[in-house]
């Protein structure tokens, strides 16, 4: 089977029920994938594909054929560090750094959700609010991502910096490709959970 990952074209053998993060970790050495409680609980496996967050220890990696996978490793251009990696560091929004990598994945899938007026919970009231984002949406937004060692205030504030970034307006330069929504200048790309 062939998957995309980080915009490369990888060929692979693989088990059918080999999941997406045993691959990237096992079969790749993408490394910065991790595997929390390999039940879905976590959030540390947290990867984007096509532009969605998806919990890649949930995901059978042949259901990715076709599909461009974006991790960690696959955010920066370069040197050049993601705008979300940027505000982590900056923010100090990491001690142990072991959910880092599925909190920022997950964090720019939010930014995209939200931004395309993605409801954060069953809310007919959503659709047509203004995109700005307060902490307690963040918070609610990035619920399914645990941090143990409970750097959650600065994490929302590095998703805060990220998403105000464009004159309060939620933040849509995530993508590798350009698209309707985004453009190539930051090389990342957007999320949501599927």
């Amino acid at each position: 089977m062939r998957l995309s990952i980080n915009g490369r074209t990888h060929t692979l053998r693989l088990e059918p029920r080999a999941t997406l993060l045993d691959t990237l970790r096992d079969e790749l050495g993408l490394t910065g994938t991790k595997k929390g409680c390999d039940r879905g609980q976590c959030g540390a496996c947290t990867v984007l594909i096509d532009g969605r967050r998806v919990l890649s220890c949930l995901s059978l990696a042949i259901m990715q054929q076709d599909r461009e996978v974006t991790t960690i490793e696959g955010l920066a251009q370069g040197e050049r560090l993601h705008p979300m990696q940027r505000a982590f560091v900056a923010h100090d929004a990491l001690q142990c750094g072991f959910c880092t990598p599925g909190q920022i994945c997950s964090a720019i899938g939010m930014l995209r959700e939200a931004g395309d007026g993605m409801a954060s919970i069953v809310d007919p009231a959503w659709q047509g609010r203004s995109a700005s984002l307060s902490d307690a949406e963040i918070r609610e937004r990035m619920s399914g991502n645990l941090c143990r060692c409970g750097a959650y205030r600065q994490i929302v504030a590095a998703i805060q910096e990220v998403a105000l970034a464009d004159g309060g307006q939620i933040h849509h330069k995530f993508d590798n490709r350009p698209d309707s929504k985004g453009d190539s200048s930051h090389g990342a790309a957007p999320a949501s959970r599927t």
